[in-house]
């Protein structure tokens, strides 16, 4: 039984799954993840891509297959109770693309182990001298923006909540936010911290949630977020204010 499962959300990625850098992963990795491949509608092959590689690999990679379309928040959500059926120390997801290799798992697991008071911990794209962060200019820019107006609403000091890399301490209370479908489409990210702090307090959040600086990043070509994705964002943080934080928990 695995003892760490990551969900990763897939849409037409049949060309762009880097199939090799997963058996590269298994092959150095002994450390008990596992990969829950989520296939959310897509139209190419991605779904016989992804059988395909399940069969190599039957311990290590499941299929969760989605028909139709449901988006990725809803993609990431099924992705999360089916692992809940495993009950894996911890859960977490991450983007098909590699934007974030899959050599950042090990300092993930690295706070987890060292920091027993951890619950989540969420990659940040943060450029320091020392670590590759690529990303291009405008999309960096509009997601500070974005991210400044996220910090706000929460009442959070934030960095980065839409990196595709994400991990979480399965507990009873991390169950409760995946059980119900999101309000929000395209800032899930935002919700699920929405969701954490309405279920136990600001406070506990601050204390339990670790942002950790990625030592390497790089956008791919053929991401599915678009500029004006950033714009629609806004209606939903304020449907996640209104939903969850007005009033403190209304």
């Amino acid at each position: 039984m695995p003892r760490i499962a990551i969900i990763v959300p897939c849409y037409n990625e049949a060309r762009r799954l880097k199939l090799e850098a997963f058996r590269r992963y298994f092959g150095g990795h002994d450390n008990g993840v596992a990969f829950l491949f989520v296939n959310d509608g897509s139209g190419d092959d991605t779904a016989d891509v992804l059988r395909s590689f399940a069969a190599e690999l039957p311990d290590r990679i499941e299929i969760l297959d989605l028909q139709p379309n449901r988006g990725k928040a809803e993609a990431v959500r099924l992705g999360f109770l089916q692992a809940f059926q495993r009950d894996p120390d911890l859960v977490g997801f991450w983007d098909a693309d590699l934007a974030a290799p899959l050599s950042e798992i090990d300092p993930f697991l690295e706070i987890f182990s060292s920091i027993p008071g951890v619950e989540t911990v969420f990659g940040s794209r943060v450029k320091l001298m020392g670590h590759a962060i690529e990303r291009h200019a405008a999309r960096h820019y509009i997601g500070r923006i974005s991210a400044t107006a996220i910090s706000m609403t929460l009442g959070l000091a934030v960095y980065d909540t839409q990196c595709g890399a994400k991990l979480f301490r399965n507990t009873e209370k991390l169950r409760e936010v995946f059980a119900d479908p999101f309000v929000t489409r395209w800032i899930f990210d935002v919700e699920i911290i929405a969701r954490l702090i309405r279920a136990s307090s600001l406070e506990h959040v601050q204390e339990t949630l670790y942002e950790l600086p990625l030592r390497e990043w790089r956008d791919v070509a053929g991401s599915k977020v678009k500029p004006y994705d950033f714009i629609r964002s806004a209606s939903d943080l304020w449907r996640i204010h209104r939903t969850y934080l007005r009033d403190g928990k209304d």
